[in-house]
Formats: structure tokens, C-alpha cells, sequence
């Protein structure tokens, strides 16, 4: 992957707003509703166009697809593997809002909760329908270079958050149902490095899981898990060069008091033992901005391999206040300072379209905190590269 070596370069997390056409396509093809399939590949086509060629506008150097043809960053995996039903389960929901009754209230009403169907396992999974990856790959490639962009990533869930929001009714134990589902998406993340892109696994999983289906369990029973998706994603990726890898793990992106989210120190050291070469994390909003201090200690001590590229979120994706660029700059300027210049990249705490037609940040004003990060980054390279 391209790494920072003459300024600091910028991206996100991946997924972004969608127009209101690609929502109405992706809720229908969510139901089950007859479409025509040239109408929507054509929608789609415009839609990569478009987000392709405003990231280029708002100076962000390694862009995506937006995640236009997904509906959620772990439920799209049902158009593509067998074994998964449509099924009323109850929905996890984060602890911290339980301790917020009249907040949980308002937000459920304020329409801030999508709804989509809940995919649960319930025979063998293989990776069967490979059209709908074929078309993202060739709709963001012709995008990419449309723009003259000669790097973009795209998304792929984890075997462990699609694990740990997909309930398993077929597999024997939790182990066999995360090996189907490794040796399944191997498939994808195969298919997308060998097109040409980097491949992002998103991985909230590793910490957002803490406080929706473990909720009730202890730390130690959390990290044993997350040492079996980290071991699973592993696997997955044994023929893929950790070099065209990202892995992006998140407490939830939603706005919200987060006060029972696991501390990034507890949960480092099993996301160290993951093969993506470069982390995303939050590091912008209130209740996790501190933890820079976590990724100081773990180079201190000799932790920190030595080839992690470090993608810290310079923006809040919850808020739609626009960072000021000095803001971002001296974010950027922290952890190039722990790292070293080289090994760092500019990004978002999140994604700004985590569920089609839903996000706290209006789509005008995304494109302008993805601009001001560029300037930032611009500010921060004028003081580390000279």
C-alpha cells in the first residue's frame, strides 16, 4: 500500500451516504422485491462514479466505493454466501444505552435505528454467488480511473462480525461455525487483492462486540473470543500479502454516552496479532481521543511491530461539527510522533453510511470534514516533511 513518503496521505473508513435511489434499490433488494438488473447496475455505476469523484474533490488520496451496493458493512454477505436465512432475532443493543432510558427512547424514535432483515445461519456456508463482487470491483475500478487514482480499498466483512451478528443455528460449536465462514470469505478477500485494490476488513468485532453480545460476560471471556476472530481472519488471509491489508476496528458509530466500552489497552494486544499491515481506529471522539497515549505505551515497551501502519480517525463521524484542519493536523502530527511520519495515514473514526439512508452526519457536510482533513494533512505535512 501506498505509505506516507513525502507528506501525510489521506482515506476513511469506507462506507458513505448513498443518494436516495441506491437506498430505495438496496431495501428492495433487502425484501426480496423484483428488479431489473440493468437498471440497477446502472444506478450503481453512477453512484461509484460519483463518490469516487467527490473524494478525488475533497483531496482524499486512497478513496472507496463508498459501499454503494451494501446495504450494512456485515449483512450484504447474505447475497453472496449460502447457509443464511431470514429470521426474527432479538437485536443485540449496546449496554451504554441501557443505562440511558430516555436517550435509547429518543433516538429509537428519532429514526436514528435501521431496519433490515437479520440473516441467521442455519446450513453450510460457502461463498456461492460472486456476480455481486465482480460488478463492485469493475464499477470502482472504471471509477478510480476516471478520477486518475492509482489506489482505493474496499471493504469486506470479518468471519468475526459477521460471527457475532449472524447467529449460528447449524454449526456443532462457535469454532466450526468462524472456520465456514473464514474459508468462505477467503474467496473475497482473494478475489478483491488480486483485482488490484486493497483489501479493508472491518473488524468491529474486536471491540464494539464487548458491549452488545458479551455484554453480560467478563473481559477474559470477550478476549477469548476475539483471539478466535482474530486467528479465523488469520486464516482467511493466509495467501493475501499483509501489505494489502487494512483492518478497521470501532466501539459502535453511534452517538451515544459509549461509558461501557472496553479500553483500547485491554484489547491491543489481540489486535496486534492480526495480519493487516495498517489499523484504523478512533482516536477523534470524546470517549476514546485519549487512548493515543495506549499506542505511545506500546512502542515504548517494544510492543508495537515494527511494519504496523497506523490510520488513526481524525474525524468524529458522529458529530456534524467540522474539525478545524489545525485540529486534524496536530491529531496527525501525535501519532507521527509515537510511529514516525512514514507510518502514518490520515482517517476516520468511522464510516459516514454504516446502514444505507442512515448517519448522523448530513452528506453535505461530509465531504466538507473530508476536506478539512486534507487541509489538515497538507498543515501536518508542511511541519513533518521538510
Amino acid at each position: 500500500m501506498n505509505l506516507s513518503t513525502d507528506r501525510i496521505l489521506t482515506t476513511h473508513v469506507g462506507s458513505l451516504p448513498r443518494p436516495q435511489e441506491v437506498v430505495d434499490m438496496l431495501f428492495a433488494e433487502d425484501r426480496g422485491d423484483a428488479f431489473e438488473r440493468a437498471a440497477h447496475q446502472a444506478v450503481m455505476q453512477r453512484a461509484v462514479a460519483d463518490t469516487v469523484q467527490k473524494q478525488a474533490a475533497a483531496g482524499v488520496d486512497v478513496p472507496s466505493d463508498g459501499e454503494m451496493s451494501k446495504i450494512s458493512y456485515a449483512t450484504y454477505i447474505r447475497h453472496r454466501l449460502s447457509g443464511f436465512e431470514i429470521g426474527e432475532t432479538p437485536r443485540a443493543r449496546p449496554k451504554d444505552l441501557d443505562d440511558y432510558p430516555d436517550l435509547r427512547r429518543r433516538l429509537a424514535q428519532s429514526g436514528a435505528s435501521p431496519r433490515y432483515h437479520s440473516p441467521i445461519c442455519r446450513s453450510e456456508i460457502k461463498y456461492v454467488n460472486r456476480a455481486p463482487l465482480t460488478r463492485d470491483i469493475a464499477n470502482f475500478k472504471a471509477a478510480l480511473a476516471a478520477q486518475g487514482v492509482d489506489e482505493g480499498f474496499m471493504n469486506a466483512a470479518t468471519p468475526g462480525v459477521i460471527a457475532v451478528f449472524q447467529p449460528n443455528q447449524h454449526y456443532a460449536t462457535q469454532e466450526e461455525y468462524m472456520e465456514a465462514l473464514a474459508n468462505a470469505m477467503r474467496v473475497e478477500y482473494e478475489t478483491i487483492v488480486a483485482a488490484g485494490l486493497l483489501l479493508q476488513v472491518d473488524a468491529p468485532d474486536l471491540a464494539m462486540a464487548r458491549h452488545l453480545r458479551f455484554r453480560d460476560a467478563d473481559d477474559a471471556e470477550f478476549l477469548r473470543h476475539a483471539n478466535l476472530q482474530v486467528e479465523a481472519l488469520n486464516h482467511a488471509l493466509q495467501n493475501v500479502p499483509a501489505d494489502r491489508v487494512r483492518m478497521h476496528i470501532c466501539w459502535g458509530n453511534y452517538e451515544g454516552p459509549h461509558t461501557h466500552d472496553i479500553g483500547l489497552d485491554k484489547i491491543l494486544p489481540v489486535i496486534l496479532k492480526a495480519k493487516p499491515q495498517a489499523i484504523l481506529f478512533e482516536a477523534a471522539n470524546p470517549r476514546h481521543a485519549h487512548e493515543w497515549t495506549v499506542w505511545a505505551t506500546a512502542q515504548q515497551h517494544g510492543n508495537l511491530p515494527a511494519d504496523k501502519v497506523l490510520i488513526p480517525g481524525v474525524l468524529d463521524t458522529t458529530t456534524n461539527y467540522i474539525e478545524h484542519p489545525e485540529l486534524v493536523a496536530q491529531r496527525i502530527l501525535q501519532f507521527a510522533d509515537i510511529v514516525g511520519r512514514e507510518r502514518v495515514l490520515a482517517g476516520s473514526d468511522c464510516g459516514f453510511g454504516t446502514f444505507a439512508g442512515f448517519g448522523a452526519v448530513d452528506p453535505s457536510i461530509c465531504w466538507d470534514k473530508l476536506a478539512a482533513m486534507a487541509e489538515g494533512a497538507r498543515m501536518a505535512s508542511n511541519r513533518l516533511f521538510v
